[in-house]
């Protein structure tokens, strides 16, 4: 009997690129994850669209043994849910084998961040770059157009580097931005970063116009990739080129790391935690929620400031 197992993984990932909108890299990844249940499988004689409860508890303990995180361990766990739930939604299973597995037990770790300071340093080291009038400006005026879109939107890199061409056309302080699931929101734009998408652009619109096959590019950063638009590990490892120049440690920075650089400063600004939600399209406030620890840093020290006892207390000492 031949094994469909491959052409039902096809079906799974067509369907939840069509009716769920699911992103290409995370497509990538259920495809990675189930192929490697697959080979797990196959060395147990079993196909993966018949594999039992039993035998994805043993694909998971070996996962384990082999040191993977709790968390790799949760990915593969949600990626076959994904699965089996549509195999038996489309009747190719009577039963779901992953309804009784436990999702293996993780702490969350407070994400990376950068001081403000440090964000100034960035800034101002990409900012002088910017600034120089040497052959390759352009590259420096697109970091420092990045780096303010970045720091002023919290925006996902994938996000980012995927911005359209129009977005120079637009007026006004707002941006547009299609995230996961294609779900649409609006973000204000800094002074700073208006300032750096336009003088990106004028030279780019400067650049197109004197070269002799001028190419009309339907994105915001064209580069020669698959894509046709700035690859997100080219941006990161100039932005770590550029952190070196800073003076600051480069493997603490990243664009997700700028990402959560925004999040925390809102939030220890005064920043409600649902506004920030919207901005960052979360769509559920327990993702978020990582940051509480910056919203109970400034809570204490609101009690601190202004609570009657705390200023009685810092008279007496």
């Amino acid at each position: 009997m031949v094994d469909l197992s491959r052409v039902h993984v096809e079906s799974f990932l067509e369907m939840m690129s069509a009716e769920r909108g699911a992103a290409v890299n995370t497509l990538q990844s259920y495809e990675r994850d189930l192929d490697d249940v697959h080979s797990f499988l196959t060395g147990r004689s079993v196909r993966l669209t018949e594999a039992a409860s039993a035998d994805l508890a043993a694909y998971l303990a070996s996962l384990a043994r082999k040191g993977f995180k709790a968390s790799s361990q949760a990915r593969r766990l949600a990626a076959m849910r994904q699965f089996y739930k549509f195999l038996y939604a489309e009747g190719l299973r009577t039963d779901d084998p992953t309804g009784i597995l436990d999702a293996p037990k993780k702490g969350r770790p407070l994400p990376k961040t950068m001081g403000v300071e440090e964000v100034g340093k960035l800034l101002s080291q990409a900012e002088a770059e910017a600034g120089d009038a040497a052959p390759g400006q352009l590259q420096r005026l697109r970091m420092l157009a990045l780096l303010e879109l970045l720091y002023a939107t919290g925006m996902r890199v994938s996000e980012l580097v995927s911005l359209p061409a129009r977005v120079l056309d637009q007026e006004g302080r707002f941006l547009m931005i299609r995230g996961k699931g294609n779900k649409e929101r609006l973000v204000p734009l800094s002074q700073s970063a208006i300032a750096a998408l336009k003088s990106y652009g004028r030279l780019l619109a400067a650049e197109n116009a004197a070269a002799k096959d001028p190419q009309e590019s339907p994105w915001l950063f064209p580069a020669a990739s698959k894509e046709g638009y700035l690859p997100r590990q080219v941006f990161a490892r100039d932005l770590k080129n550029l952190a070196i120049r800073a003076g600051l440690t480069p493997s603490m920075i990243s664009p997700h790391v700028m990402r959560h650089a925004f999040a925390s400063h809102l939030l220890a600004n005064g920043a409600d935690l649902r506004v920030v939600q919207e901005l960052l399209g979360h769509s559920d406030i327990s993702t978020t929620q990582i940051y509480t620890h910056v919203l109970e840093e400034r809570l204490q020290q609101l009690v601190q400031t202004h609570h009657p006892l705390a200023k009685q207390a810092k008279k007496h000492e």
